[in-house]
């Protein structure tokens, strides 16, 4: 692993760890439907690049279910983080038109 390796894996899981804390901080003090799928949309794409990261060590295996070659893991978790900041959008649009 050469040092651009390095920055790269340290930079994303410090920045993702950060992001998530404050997500989770935010998650304690709002009840609001669109902001929580923003967290858990956040959460997700941390969850997404530990869980890259491990395969990049060669840690996870994830092979019990898999599609063709793939794992049902790694094809699930990068689709996650976009899911649900879509279902977040659709609640903020939904809320303006309804207010019409």
């Amino acid at each position: 692993m050469d040092t651009g390796q390095l920055v790269y894996i340290i930079g994303r899981l410090s920045l993702g760890a950060i992001a998530a804390f404050l997500a989770i901080l935010l998650w304690s003090k709002t009840r609001d439907v669109a902001w929580m799928l923003m967290v858990m949309g956040a959460i997700a794409a941390y969850v997404d690049t530990v869980y890259s990261i491990l395969g990049l060590f060669g840690i996870s295996s994830g092979t019990f279910l898999s599609i063709g070659s793939m794992s049902v893991l790694s094809i699930l978790l990068p689709c996650l983080p976009p899911i649900f900041f879509i279902a977040a959008f659709m609640v903020m649009v939904i809320r303006k038109y309804r207010g019409r």
